[in-house]
């Protein structure tokens, strides 16, 4: 009988990218360890099965706040309904997708580190996910006191990892991976490199694009993994044969039942449904190829792009679609920037009537 993890996948099947089912598969160890295997350091010359031994089992999803001093509070999972990590102060509190500890053997004694993993559906979801990744990560940190170290014992902070995965990148970007961390710089020589003192945090940013050539063994399974057109079927089975990961063993309860779909999953629904209507035409496009939900949802993210400055290459390229199929609401946007969704969405629609 297929396991948890294939259980998932099946569930999920092309709305995997929806919020709570990306999180319940990225924290399955056998994909943390391949996550551990490429991102962090520390693990980079170990074997897949001895890095899923060092994961501890205090994996939690979205359980854990990064608000000042409601770090250590444990909440209630949060696996279904309206996510919360996207929250600013005073509109919610901010949890962690997925929070765990991992012991990375030693000759003297196994070293501790704390690390977290993020997945956004967007490479640029209106900042720079760097910056995001410090505020966790330093966060992480500063949490420690009172738990992992006390008093002025600071020597005693565990390193953090804050590791962003980013789905659909822009083309441009493709496939990717970049590290932040501490660093020594000398600018007069002298102070002995203690590299253990400093080396506390590091962000790592994966992104994801499966259209890009480019790219290494772990972005290949996250593409995979996360790919929108390949069917459940198609994923266990290019999992257990490309990747190794294994897939068989007893399911030990039922899953919960699929909840709604996320606003990337409508995204990709109004897009391919644009693209079928284009074949006859823009206007008869939107009414055939999807609903008018769905469009006033491509108006709002194309605004949102327009108010950045986004010109229309770099928009069509964002998207990832056809100019037929973006430059008209573009040009509606640009033409009329005062106008709400919902009077664009009447222009576009009335002008056929």
């Amino acid at each position: 009988m297929r396991n948890e993890l294939a259980g998932d996948i099946g569930l999920a099947a092309g709305k995997s990218q929806y919020d709570a089912y990306c999180k319940r598969i990225l924290a399955n160890k056998e994909i943390l360890a391949w996550i551990l295997k490429y991102a962090v350091t520390e693990f980079s010359d170990m074997e897949i099965g001895e890095i899923k031994k060092c994961i501890e089992n205090d994996i939690r999803i979205s359980k854990v706040r990064v608000s000042p001093g409601k770090t250590n509070m444990p909440e209630p999972e949060k696996i279904s309904g309206g996510s919360e990590e996207d929250k600013v102060p005073g509109e919610g509190e901010i949890f962690y997708d997925i929070r765990f500890s991992v012991y990375l053997p030693g000759k003297k004694k196994k070293v501790k580190m704390l690390i977290n993993v993020e997945a956004q559906k967007d490479s640029y979801p209106g900042y720079e996910i760097p910056s995001r990744g410090v505020y966790y990560g330093s966060r992480m940190i500063s949490a420690q006191k009172g738990t992992e170290f006390s008093g002025s014992d600071y020597d005693s902070i565990k390193k953090v990892y804050s590791i962003w995965i980013c789905m659909n990148a822009p083309g441009y970007i493709g496939n990717a991976v970049s590290e932040y961390s501490i660093v020594k710089k000398d600018r007069i020589p002298g102070i002995p490199d203690k590299r253990e003192a400093y080396d506390k945090m590091t962000i790592v940013e994966i992104c994801l694009n499966p259209k890009s050539k480019k790219g290494n063994r772990l972005t290949e399974m996250l593409n995979v993994l996360f790919s929108m057109e390949m069917k459940a079927e198609e994923k266990i089975k290019e999992l257990e044969q490309r990747f190794h990961i294994p897939m068989e063993k007893k399911l030990e309860k039922e899953l919960n039942q699929m909840c709604n779909l996320s606003d990337y999953v409508v995204e990709v629904g109004l897009k391919k449904g644009m693209e079928q209507g284009m074949k006859q035409g823009m206007k008869q496009g939107i009414k055939q190829g999807m609903e008018r939900g769905r469009l006033l949802q491509q108006i709002e993210v194309i605004q949102k792009k327009v108010r950045k400055g986004k010109s229309l290459e770099q928009t069509i390229d964002e998207m990832e679609a056809e100019r037929s199929l973006i430059e008209p609401i573009y040009r509606a946007v640009q033409e009329n920037p005062q106008s709400d969704a919902e009077k664009l969405a009447d222009q576009l629609i009335g002008a056929e009537k």
